[in-house]
């Protein structure tokens, strides 16, 4: 199973799409992936479910930012979109720390994540 989730979350970072929404939701389902192989242990089942929330929240807000009507309505559902990448990128930052899950995954993540926190603050900073 530890293979195939890499190889799978190997696939997804590899196939960057250039679709903002696409790109969360692989980021989510690639974090899910790696979160499956932190349930060993207390605190990896702690951080790995956290990460799981965050990174999902991310995706799933994105899509209320595509429902908005007003310029004023569109920067707060995307600062929602971007507080949750930020929580995972810290979340990210302490199993790094912690030395939890596979270190080049992990890594792989923290980059795309970083990458994803840009990109949102730049949309949020050309609608002010």
């Amino acid at each position: 199973m530890q293979c195939q989730a890499q190889s799978q979350i190997q696939t997804s970072l590899e196939e960057r799409k250039f679709d903002f929404e696409d790109r969360l939701v692989a980021f989510a389902a690639d974090c899910t992936l790696f979160c499956e192989e932190l349930m060993g242990t207390f605190s990896g089942k702690y951080y790995g479910q956290q990460l799981l929330r965050s990174s999902g929240a991310s995706a799933l807000n994105y899509g209320e930012v595509q429902g908005t009507n007003t310029r004023a309505d569109f920067i707060n559902k995307a600062s929602l979109c971007l507080k949750e990448l930020r929580e995972s990128r810290v979340n990210l930052k302490i199993l790094m720390r912690l030395d939890k899950g596979d270190n080049s995954v992990r890594g792989k993540l923290l980059s795309e994540c970083e990458e994803l926190i840009a990109i949102v603050a730049t949309m949020i900073k050309n609608k002010k």
